[in-house]
């Protein structure tokens, strides 16, 4: 069982995530591995108090990038699960 407050895990703020928050009303997720689109939209509606309209789910692969400080040695970034979260018309949410 997924208790619903270790489904979200932090919100992701990059430049495609804004414009997105900005133009479509769209709030991107870093959410649980074992999370699913129903129990994301519950759990975006009973944290928040808004109401979700549409939730997409995409797993991030990991990439692996050269470390310049330690003589170009390779190091794997770690694999995520995101949700990408469209809400209703008029409904917002503060992120402070």
């Amino acid at each position: 069982m997924i208790y619903r407050d270790s489904i979200l895990l932090e919100h992701v703020i990059t430049e495609k995530a804004t414009e997105a928050t900005s133009h479509a009303n769209q709030y991107t997720f870093k959410v649980a591995d074992s999370a699913n689109r129903v129990a994301v939209k519950q759990a975006i509606e009973a944290q928040f108090g808004v109401e979700v309209s549409v939730v997409r789910i995409a797993n991030v692969k990991p990439k692996f990038k050269q470390d310049r400080m330690r003589r170009g040695k390779v190091h794997r970034r770690s694999s995520y699960k995101k949700a990408i979260v469209r809400l209703k018309q008029g409904s917002t949410i503060e992120m402070a």
